[in-house]
């Protein structure tokens, strides 16, 4: 199945914020974004859903266990809020000199500067 007609859909989160996970095993943790797969719906949060991968050993690797994060799907993370460092959904907002923001409603403080 191509992707002929699939609409990318618009996520509220990017690289580098800091998110609170809601549901889950790590329900509670925080830590940033990692990466953003739009296309899937899902991020990838540092140090939240850890697995366990067995690596085969190459000449870049030693290899052996290693730890590394999965994906989460993007509604199971919710931006901290910079004033109150609590869970906040997201706005947008225009500010006068013309730039489209982001902003927690809960404080109304601007995400993006």
């Amino acid at each position: 199945m191509g992707t002929v007609g699939r609409v990318k859909p618009k996520l509220k989160v990017k690289k580098g914020d800091k998110v609170v996970v809601l549901t889950g095993r790590d329900k509670g943790k925080q830590g940033e974004i990692l990466k953003v797969m739009p296309s899937d719906n899902r991020v990838i949060v540092q140090g939240v859903n850890m697995t366990t991968r067995h690596v085969r050993p190459s000449a870049q690797s030693q290899g052996g266990i290693e730890q590394k994060e999965s994906a989460i799907h993007v509604s199971n993370v919710a931006h901290i809020d910079p004033k109150s460092g609590s869970a906040t959904r997201v706005g947008y907002r225009t500010l006068e000199d013309g730039r489209k923001v982001r902003y927690a409603k809960a404080s109304g403080e601007v995400i993006d500067l």
